[in-house]
């Protein structure tokens, strides 16, 4: 079933990947009353529920998306967040298995990065004062996993190294996406929310782990302007 899924999922982030190239190269052909392609991207701050000794690790996504209306002031929210990463930070760094490596990095700390392919699938109430609420899903494909462990020689995080980890996690996350906004200029500039996410997916292979995350998020309309004008 997990291979079933994998499979579904990559096949809809290279379609959306490819309605991402195509939507940069007619611009404003593609925005209309019913469709907005923009520029997707903003801060996150993420933990890793279940990680001992845990701490928020800040990040930024960047991506793509696409507002299809469905009727009245309800809109489909998706797209592909190409970079996001999770993770968290200031772990306590564990045994190696190397000698020399676990006495450089005794007393420092390690920070775990976990990057995906996600796409977002909300629904979006727009209200008359230009205020958004929007909630539903999130699916996460995995493509790297790393453990950076630092510690101070000189000067603070002057040694590194880092350990992949993707073996000792899964290629999929999914959960709840949840999040409200407001529309500038009128409803016709950016897009500035916040959204919350919380995975429902243990991704540890080991022990239960969930991933959780706060996004700051900047949405950019691209061509609608002129499509606007073209339609009228």
């Amino acid at each position: 079933m997990r291979s079933i899924l994998l499979i579904a999922f990559l096949a809809t982030s290279s379609f959306m990947h490819g309605q991402v190239l195509i939507s940069l190269l007619l611009g404003d052909k593609l925005n209309s009353d019913k469709l907005e392609f923009g520029l997707d991207g903003g801060a996150n701050f993420t933990t890793l529920d279940g990680v001992q000794d845990a701490n928020t690790a800040i990040g930024f996504h960047l991506g793509f998306y696409f507002d299809f209306k469905v009727s009245g002031s309800w809109f489909l929210h998706t797209g592909v967040i190409v970079k996001s990463p999770l993770g968290a930070k200031e772990l306590v760094p564990y045994e190696l298995g190397d000698l020399n490596l676990d006495t450089v990095f005794e007393g420092g700390d390690v920070q775990r990065r976990l990057e995906y392919f996600n796409v977002p699938l909300m629904m979006k109430y727009k209200f008359s004062n230009d205020l958004y609420a929007e909630g539903g899903a999130m699916l996460g494909l995995l493509h790297t996993a790393k453990d950076e462990f630092t510690n101070e020689v000189d000067k603070p995080k002057d040694i590194s190294y880092k350990r992949d980890i993707k073996e000792q996690y899964s290629s999929l996350d999914a959960g709840l996406l949840v999040g409200v906004g407001y529309r500038l200029m009128k409803g016709n500039g950016m897009n500035i929310g916040v959204r919350g996410y919380y995975g429902l997916v243990d991704i540890s292979k080991g022990s239960e782990v969930y991933n959780r995350a706060l996004y700051l998020t900047v949405g950019i309309p691209i061509g609608k302007g002129k499509a606007t004008q073209a339609s009228e």
